[in-house]
């Protein structure tokens, strides 16, 4: 048997790692941006007193933006009427420069707010785009393609924690930076190639509400991905404020708001980390058994921490941590199990729609979080986000007992 790779074949294989590495490393850059704010509000709290609805909408203000964001780049088609490493490295640009204006608008007021939602609205540029460029270099490994991809959002997600470790309490400094990562990012993405399999995908239809009503996998698969959407980013970006309160029982306030950024770094940042892996294992075991593995570890963990809260630091970091690591890795086998049951037609508008109505709920979920913890406590509210996990199971259960249907019935 001839095992001996030609020349183009060569050329073909560094170029496919060269661009998917550089899409990566934008990626990451550019998703800085997501929790820049949720970072380095316990500074702000404390330089300007924002009050807890404010708090909120700083950060729902994004997933708002991103809805509208997603939703307009889906019905314009935008991504196909321009070279979509265009259209990613000026939504990471623009981003960069709204994230920048935080520095001179009032902290907390409604500019600042604003502010949030236009860079959630640019970043439906960026990650959604970012996955059309992955997916186009590969149909048998395209598990794995998106899982890096949600690793690469995920530690993105994560530097702005770090940033806010590193800087201590001077906040300006974390906006500086994630401002900079973006507008490094727009620019890292340009040298990328396209792969050989990528293609116009068709603008959104309406065609796929209905569809996603009447066609019991990819109802049952909504479900479960709305019961993970429930606790993610409620979790990813109030788990620093929370951390910092439970640690604050038996630790000073600037000691345990330093190990709480710490924490949510650590927590985002290392569940990243698996979300190749986890793709590679539901390509072997079936993708809707890894979310419901990962949503029980990821439950049983929020309802553990809930249990620590107040208690001994060390438990409750660890807590954070292994929670942080499990509630990720099944992102991308949603999306995945989406487009596997939907019409070729259809599967796109089918995966707009179902980002679009979860990062709604988000919208709603981190709205509430700071609230309800103001009345109910954080014990209460992270034992509260374990509700999602379980409601995903329950629908990715009855997934398993429901016989596939051919794609286009």
């Amino acid at each position: 048997m001839n095992n001996v790779v030609s020349p183009e074949s060569r050329i073909a294989i560094a170029s496919k790692r060269s661009s998917i590495t550089l899409l990566v490393l934008a990626e990451i850059a550019g998703m800085s941006l997501w929790f820049a704010s949720a970072a380095i509000l316990p500074d702000m709290v404390r330089e300007s007193g924002i009050d807890a609805a404010r708090q909120a909408m700083l950060s729902s203000g994004v997933q708002l933006g991103f809805v509208a964001g997603a939703l307009a780049v889906a019905a314009s088609g935008l991504a196909d009427r321009f070279d979509p490493r265009r259209v990613f490295a000026l939504s990471a640009v623009l981003a960069a420069l709204c994230n920048a204006a935080l520095l001179i608008a009032p902290i907390g007021g409604t500019i600042a707010i604003l502010l949030r939602f236009l860079t959630g609205l640019l970043l439906a540029g960026v990650y959604p785009v970012g996955m059309k460029i992955a997916v186009g270099w590969g149909t048998k490994d395209r598990g794995l393609l998106v899982g890096l991809l949600v690793g690469a959002l995920t530690v993105g997600s994560a530097l702005p924690h770090l940033a806010a470790y590193l800087g201590g309490a001077d906040w300006r400094s974390v906006i500086v930076a994630t401002s900079v990562l973006a507008l490094v990012g727009g620019l890292l993405v340009l040298p990328c190639g396209l792969g050989p399999h990528h293609a116009r995908a068709p603008r959104f239809s309406t065609r796929a509400i209905a569809l996603a009503w009447t066609n019991r996998r990819i109802r049952l698969t909504y479900l479960g991905y709305f019961g993970h959407m429930w606790e993610l980013y409620a979790m990813w970006a109030w788990v620093g404020v929370a951390a910092a309160a439970s640690y604050g029982a038996l630790l000073g306030e600037a000691e345990a708001t330093r190990l709480a950024k710490l924490t949510a770094f650590l927590a985002i940042a290392l569940g990243g980390l698996t979300c190749a892996p986890a793709g590679w294992v539901a390509d072997r075991i079936g993708k809707a058994q890894v979310t419901i593995i990962a949503m029980a570890l990821s439950g049983s963990a929020a309802i553990a921490t809930a249990l620590s809260f107040g208690g001994p630091v060390w438990l409750t970091f660890l807590l954070i941590v292994i929670w942080g690591i499990f509630i990720i890795p099944d992102s991308a086998q949603f999306s995945a199990l989406v487009a596997d049951a939907s019409p070729p037609d259809l599967a796109g508008s089918a995966l707009t729609l179902q980002t679009a109505l979860g990062f709604a709920l988000t919208a709603i979920t981190v709205q509430a979080t700071p609230l309800l913890a103001e009345t109910l406590g954080w014990p209460a509210v992270l034992a509260g986000l374990a509700f999602g996990p379980a409601v995903g199971i329950l629908a990715m259960a009855r997934l398993l007992q429901t016989r596939p249907k051919r794609q286009g019935s």
